[in-house]
């Protein structure tokens, strides 16, 4: 931020700006009201951005572990200053109209908490997010300010128990599938959906959440293993406590996000998502992630880290376990050692605890004998990596393809297309789509949404059908971490835009090919250039609000959806 003084008092770079000057009589003054002393303007200020709301379970006790983190904060001599930004609910708003807003508040996020901790002066910044967006957003934030700053997950939900077995949100949307297919009563669809959700936390598999904590733990930001606790624990709240503390020494040392957020380090995230067989969504949040912090990375680089990195664990929605089960045999820690010991992880990245990635994992041990949660290299669930880069003619610019090699690595067949999310979803549920049906989704996209839908309720209702291993779902949109089957999303570029996928008819043959990494439209090429020649695009769908601008602004999926890369400004 321009206009700070290199000669500022240590530990108050920023704050000092408003409480030092005979001058800033008046910000002490409205600082005293909220809690201030004198000795407070001598400490270092800290911005505890808390995404606390009754929205939803993931986020309902944020409010208590900000708390935790600004007494960690006051406890080591700093002084807590806690506000609030916005969340919103994926599993709430899913396959609605209201959905379209999800991918759009990690942008409203990330903007409000840099227009807090800008506007006041904080020194350093404590994020905490608790569902899929929050967690990208806080960190974009913490990029663009480049402060001293950590990054707290809120923790993952308990599961839920069902005929003795773990059950989750996704597990409600698959059972609507079970029930369109007569496979439960209205009471088991019921039941179900009466105890998925037994209280606080992120949705309970490796889904988006989990996988975004786990990223993050991976590039850095976060204190060990704070990726891998429950929202109600007593570590949870260790690990905000700890925080506040651990802010402080970064202050001292002067240690910055953007010094952590290296090209390496997103290497090691790319990895560690990988091997824990993580959310699709993690492609467009690190990318722009990497954009906000200057970074290099494209599709192209999960495609090479894809290659080396197998899927180890057996976590939901592919696999068999929800993230509590792995929490209870140590976590992700004892993976990334692995990972590390293997030559797959840089060891030598800084990271929030002002020592190495190497330094932080050296005394951590092996998971206990017999578990098969986590395999070992020489027995994985998929020897390369389940997100897959494809491109064809039907994505010039990138495609994200979630394979878990359970539905096979080819898929041939005949287009059914739909212009939006529910229209698919009730031709699913109502039996039309048939096996060798490719789901066509289109005008899904960041701008032809706008806002790029996640399509849990269609991917949900075909596993529920019983179809994940006979048909195909492509989009333009997006899947939550939760969608599993043969499901390509992120098309680019996108339909608004006049990709390719604007142009699919039904019955047009089509192809995905995860070995070779394409996805083909089966037709000539000089009908695809015809009816290409003769698309006009739709006009837009919002014209004033948060939409319209996100669409008027919005990168391709394929550079991270991002809104801040196109604007009309000169110099770097």
């Amino acid at each position: 931020m321009k206009g700070i003084d290199k000669d500022t008092p240590k530990g108050r770079q920023y704050s000092s700006q408003i409480t030092d000057a005979v001058e800033r009589a008046a910000s002490r003054a409205m600082l005293h009201a909220v809690g201030f002393s004198d000795d407070d303007f001598k400490k270092s200020q800290i911005g505890i951005a808390s995404t606390w709301s009754m929205v939803t379970p993931c986020n309902m006790h944020i409010n208590v572990l900000a708390d935790k983190a600004a007494e960690g904060v006051d406890a080591a001599g700093g002084k807590g200053v806690i506000f609030n930004t916005i969340t919103i609910s994926d599993g709430i708003s899913m396959g609605t109209e209201g959905m379209k807003y999800s991918l759009v508040s990690r942008e409203v996020i990330a903007d409000s908490i840099e227009t807090v901790a800008g506007c006041e002066w904080f020194d350093g910044l404590i994020t905490i997010g608790g569902c899929d967006k929050n967690m990208p957003g806080c960190v974009m934030a913490m990029a663009r300010l480049d402060r001293p700053s950590i990054f707290i997950y809120g923790g993952t939900i308990l599961p839920g128990t069902h005929k003795g077995k773990d059950v989750d949100i996704v597990s409600v949307f698959e059972a609507v599938g079970a029930h369109a297919r007569g496979a439960i009563s209205d009471e088991e669809l019921k039941e179900i959906e009466a105890k998925a959700i037994p209280g606080p936390g992120a949705c309970g598999g490796m889904y988006t959440a989990n996988t975004m904590a786990s990223a993050i733990e991976a590039l850095g930001l976060s204190l060990p293993n704070s990726s891998a606790q429950a929202a109600v624990s007593d570590a949870k709240a260790q690990d905000c406590y700890n925080a506040g503390a651990a802010v402080l020494q970064l202050i001292d040392k002067g240690i910055t996000p953007r010094m952590i957020l290296t090209r390496k380090a997103f290497e090691n995230a790319i990895t560690v998502v990988i091997a824990l067989g993580g959310s699709t969504n993690a492609v467009l949040h690190l990318l722009g992630i990497a954009h906000t912090a200057g970074v290099k990375l494209s599709l192209d680089d999960f495609t090479r880290l894809g290659k080396r990195t197998p899927v180890l664990a057996d976590l939901k929605p592919s696999g068999r376990y929800v993230m509590q089960r792995l929490i209870e045999i140590g976590g992700i820690q004892p993976l990334m050692k692995t990972l590390l010991d293997a030559d797959m992880l840089h060891g030598d990245c800084l990271t929030v605890t002002g020592q190495t990635l190497a330094e932080n994992l050296a005394a951590v041990g092996s998971y206990p004998d017999g578990q098969d949660i986590v395999r070992s290299f020489e027995n994985p669930i998929k020897k390369d990596s389940h997100l897959v880069i494809l491109r064809g003619n039907l994505a010039p610019g990138g495609a994200v393809a979630k394979i878990s090699g359970k539905e096979g690595t080819q898929f041939t067949g005949k287009a059914k297309v739909f212009p939006s999310e529910e229209k698919a979803l009730a031709k699913i549920l109502d039996g039309t789509i048939k096996k060798g049906d490719v789901i066509v989704i289109r005008y899904e996209g960041p701008k032809g949404g706008p806002g790029m839908r996640e399509m849990l309720a269609p991917t949900s209702a075909v596993m529920g059908r019983g179809l994940g291993k006979d048909v195909a779902l492509i989009t333009d949109g997006r899947f939550s971490g939760g969608s599993h089957g043969f499901v390509v999303g992120h098309i680019t570029p996108e339909a608004q835009s006049g990709g390719p996928l604007a142009i699919v008819k039904n019955g047009d043959p089509i192809t995905i090919d995860a070995v070779k990494r394409t996805l083909s439209l089966d037709i000539p090429d000089e009908i695809i250039q015809e009816r290409l020649a003769a698309w006009k695009p739709p006009k837009p769908r919002y014209k004033r609000g948060v939409l319209a601008k996100y669409a008027a602004t919005v990168t391709s999926a394929s550079e991270g959806a991002v809104t801040d890369k196109n604007l009309p400004l000169t110099g770097d």
